[in-house]
């Protein structure tokens, strides 16, 4: 077959467009039938409840795989989880290179070394300023805030245009750590023409300007220094700035600072070692913490999104072997609530108020900012990129309409809405959906990776519902049974409404099965086998309204 000689500029997003979390973006250069294919980010979702057992929600790369003879690598932004958490597992099935900022790649080898089977991944070294290439792509860094160290857009060019992604960012004038945004080398950007915009939406819903980093340092100052006992302060582990603030705030009041979790400890390492943390005092060892006055102790903890395992939700639990709160301390909420983790969140703040324990979160005063753009700053990088097409990103439906809708007012020629699995033509001609990709979700349970199906969750779903039976006959060699099958039954009620024992009612509607079937027919196991699990389904469902999940043993003795 003839080839093409027709190149496109092409972005294909995998996962992060439709919702949040979970980003992967492709960017493919060539003929339809040649592309050769950029990465950017490769992040994951959180598990909740209907995910019963999984760990982590990972995009489908199947379509990826199948280019991965034509990917040159990926590129990450920064090093928050629904950017780059995906990394780990599903590298091993690609083996491509892959670029990453100093502090990014210090905390993907700390996690690595946190996981024994984890693979180690080659990574090549990038800083905000810095041009490299990838491939047909010539790639520049450019320096935004956002909440976490050296977040990054990335310029991507080809012969065919020069598109802007920019990854998580925001317009802070005072950011805790790191520089401020480079609009210098935006506004030169838009001087050059820019193809295309690939933004940001989580906040393309809310007006004004987002608050600046050194506002919440003030507050959390304030309120540090006004708080009678102890002081525990709950925020995103990777977020840094925010941490160094706290940790400024403890010392400028006097008090002296406890960090609890791995994930927190883990991120604090690495930002230590690159000079993120420097200036500050000696955190106080868990040892330490009985020994010190409440007045005199502040705690940053992990479990801002009610986590059940992480350290506040210990705390209020009370699990803790040599940490405690007492009634009139104080526990600050340093984060938003994550879309599906609300009531997680609640039954902390519940459990901690029946102690007497004081709470604050973003309601009662400014202890949080997001690190996403509000409308007044995506009017101001559309005034500074001026692009041809607006590409709507990182967002659900509703943040990425909101965000066409201004970009088109403020007067972008054309705004491309896309869903995951949408390719979309950016050059040549106008912006187009030409293609559709495969897409979808696996998920990481314990050490295994797969679908609903491999991991076995469809099954695990049934039996959170309805309970499983585990049921043994045997029959002997004139297929009669050989004495009384053996029941064993859980997540099912003990009683039936009368006060009979499930297990009795379930057994008899065995043997009732079993004594149905004509001897002759009897001959055939796979017929006394289903007759079985019916029957024992049937009169569960008679007395409870449910048919459980049966399992039957069935052999023939003689």
């Amino acid at each position: 077959m003839a080839r093409s000689n027709t190149s496109e500029f092409v972005f294909l997003p995998l996962g992060g467009v439709g919702e949040i979390g979970m980003n992967l973006a492709m960017y493919g250069y060539g003929p339809a039938d040649n592309r050769e294919w950029l990465v950017v980010d490769m992040g994951v979702s959180f598990a909740g409840p209907e995910q019963l057992g999984a760990d982590l929600i990972l995009p489908d790369i199947r379509y990826l795989e199948a280019e991965k003879h034509n990917l040159r690598g990926i590129v990450i932004t920064h090093a928050h989880e629904d950017h780059f958490g995906a990394l780990l597992d599903l590298w091993p099935r690609l083996k491509v290179p892959v670029y990453a900022t100093p502090f990014t790649a210090g905390l993907l080898e700390a996690k690595r070394e946190a996981e024994p089977s984890a693979p180690e991944i080659p990574v090549e070294i990038y800083k905000a300023g810095d041009h490299f290439e990838v491939g047909p792509f010539r790639i520049e860094a450019i320096a935004v805030t956002h909440s976490i160290p050296e977040p990054v857009s990335l310029a991507i060019t080809t012969p065919l245009g020069t598109i802007v992604h920019t990854g998580d960012w925001k317009m802070d004038p005072e950011p805790a750590i790191g520089p401020k945004i480079d609009e210098a080398r935006f506004r030169a950007l838009g001087d050059q023409g820019v193809l295309a915009l690939i933004c940001d939406s989580t906040n393309a819903l809310r007006e004004g300007e987002s608050p600046s980093e050194m506002q919440v340092s003030q507050s959390l100052r304030e309120l540090i220094e006004n708080a009678r006992g102890r002081v525990a302060i709950t925020t995103f582990s990777s977020n840094v700035g925010r941490i160094r603030s706290i940790a400024e705030a403890a010392r400028d009041a006097g008090r002296q600072v406890l960090v609890v979790g791995r994930s927190m400890k883990r991120v604090i390492s690495v930002a230590t070692e690159l000079g993120y943390m420097e200036g500050l005092p000696e955190f106080l060892s868990e040892e330490d913490y009985g020994y010190i006055p409440r007045e005199n102790v502040v705690l940053i903890l992990t479990g801002s999104q009610g986590e059940p395992r992480a350290a506040l939700s210990k705390l209020a639990r009370d699990e803790m072997r040599s940490i405690a709160l007492s009634p009139g301390d104080t526990v600050i909420f340093s984060s938003r609530a994550i879309p599906g983790n609300e009531k997680a969140i609640l039954d902390i703040k519940n459990r901690l108020v029946d102690r007497g324990i004081k709470l604050i979160g973003d309601e009662d005063a400014l202890v949080h900012v997001s690190g996403h753009p509000r409308r007044n700053e995506l009017r101001r990088m559309y005034s500074w990129i001026r692009p041809r097409i607006l590409v709507p990103v990182h967002g659900e439906a509703m943040h990425l309409v909101a965000q066409g809708s201004l970009g088109a007012l403020e007067g972008i020629p054309e705004v491309a809405q896309v869903r995951n699995g949408d390719m979309i033509r950016l050059a040549p001609g106008k912006a187009e959906i030409i293609d559709q990709a495969p897409i979808g979700r696996i998920y990481k349970d314990g050490k295994l990776i797969g679908d609903e199906e491999e991991i076995g969750m469809v099954q695990r779903r049934k039996l959170a519902y309805v309970g499983h039976v585990g049921i043994s006959v045997l029959l002997d060699r004139d297929l009669k049974l050989y004495g009384e099958p053996e029941l064993a039954a859980f997540g099912l009620p003990e009683e039936d409404g009368q006060g009979d024992l499930m297990e009795d009612i379930l057994l008899d509607a065995a043997v009732e099965a079993v004594e149905s079937i004509p001897r002759v027919r009897r001959k055939d196991l796979d017929v006394v086998r289903e007759s079985i699990r019916r029957a024992v389904r049937a009169a569960a469902n008679e007395v409870w309204g449910k048919k459980p999940v049966v399992t039957v043993f069935l052999n023939r003795i003689g």
